[in-house]
């Protein structure tokens, strides 16, 4: 047996019970329903209902990083944030232009 400690300070191998994990799939599955409440209810008209899943969805990602992907727990190299970064500039960009297709492209001629 291990005696060693993660950095969560666990003593072991993993016996401990991922309660980080299971909060953030809770929290996953909250963001979700709110969500499809809100879509299925129409409890507001379409752009505000836009923004707010735009603004979940952010929530969302925030929690995969932190709660899944542990990405405060490594003392690992400082390139990691820069490697975020330059995802989340994919993001915008792929989430923008999709965005930009779906509301022009009915208007072009091909």
């Amino acid at each position: 047996m291990s005696t060693q400690s993660n950095a969560d300070g666990h003593s072991g191998a993993g016996h401990a019970f991922p309660w980080h994990h299971v909060i953030g799939f809770v929290i996953s599955i909250v963001l979700t329903l709110i969500a499809l409440w809100l879509v299925l209810n129409g409890v507001m008209p379409a752009s505000g209902l836009m923004t707010v899943i735009l603004l979940l969805a952010v929530l969302q990602i925030g929690v995969q990083l932190f709660f899944f992907m542990h990405i405060t727990e490594s003392p690992g190299p400082k390139y990691h944030v820069l490697a975020l970064v330059f995802g989340a500039v994919f993001l915008i960009t792929i989430v923008a232009g999709s965005i930009w297709i779906m509301s022009f492209g009915s208007t072009q001629a091909y």
